[in-house]
């Protein structure tokens, strides 16, 4: 007989998975794709041009995962602090406020 988990259990089980891990998230196969794409709309006419060394790529990766991981850390800061658990776009808009990014 298999039992069911209690609701949340899963999702706390995955969080803490998340949490302890250091590997990337994103595949790297979709994350050079959207690389391509920006940096394509970006230089326009000299997008044919561009060429991207898998390292360089790697790195921006990591780099953009730490600073999405940081801003859902201070989104859910905010969200707590108005008593809540759910994050919401207004707490975002108020991490990113914080932040001197908006």
């Amino acid at each position: 007989m298999h039992t069911r988990f209690r609701p949340g259990a899963l999702a706390l089980k995955e969080i803490r998975r998340y949490q302890n891990s250091t590997e990337l998230l994103v595949s790297k196969a979709s994350f050079q794709r959207l690389v391509k794409e920006t940096a394509g709309a970006v230089a326009g006419n000299l997008a044919g041009q561009l060429r991207f060394q898998s390292t360089a790529v790697i790195a921006l990766q990591y780099a953009a995962e730490a600073y999405l991981v940081g801003l859902f850390e201070d989104t859910n800061l905010c969200a707590v602090h108005a008593r809540r658990v759910t994050i919401l776009p207004k707490d975002m808009h108020l991490a990113q406020r914080l932040r001197g990014e908006v």
